[in-house]
């Protein structure tokens, strides 16, 4: 009777080539979750940024110009209060919060394609060269979609089930 080694568990694809694929692709799915869920977090935070800066900005802008016609006396704190709109609104142009919050939204739809896109070759029995560089590809425009750069001519990736 064999006694079962205690040894790590072996995969049922062992060391070969397509469970080398496999595992190479499974990666590719987890990096694309972690960098969606990133992308997503990073848009939610350049929204906040934009409203912080913008809203304070046209609110005082509007409190600054009642004022200095409000009366003579008030015109030094209507400047001031000016003055600060005027940074508010210099820096939320400087961040540029709204564009950046874009790009990581572009950004947040490529890497749901790479998570979709492994997924569907995951789903296969047997994985080859052709399947990984299928979602290769993907990733590739998952990292140009933060510069801003479009999608393939054929258009964006489809998603299953959307």
């Amino acid at each position: 009777m064999a006694i079962p080694s205690a040894g790590p568990p072996v995969s049922p694809f062992g060391n070969e080539p397509s469970g080398r694929l496999r595992a190479e692709v499974e990666r590719l799915c987890d990096e694309a979750l972690r960098q969606k869920d990133l992308a997503h977090r990073r848009a939610d935070f350049w929204a906040k940024v934009d409203i912080a800066l913008g809203f304070p900005a046209a609110l005082l802008a509007g409190v600054s110009g009642a004022a200095g016609l409000a009366s003579v006396d008030a015109r030094i704190p209507a400047a001031l209060v000016a003055l600060t709109a005027a940074g508010c609104a210099a820096g939320a142009g400087f961040l540029r919060g709204d564009s950046r919050r874009v790009a990581n939204k572009r950004a947040r739809q490529a890497w749901a394609a790479v998570e979709a896109k492994a997924r569907m070759k995951l789903a296969k029995e047997r994985l080859d060269a052709e399947d990984l560089g299928e979602v290769l590809e993907r990733r590739q425009v998952a990292l140009a979609a933060y510069e801003g750069e479009d999608f393939p001519p054929e258009g964006p990736p489809a998603v299953p089930g959307r």
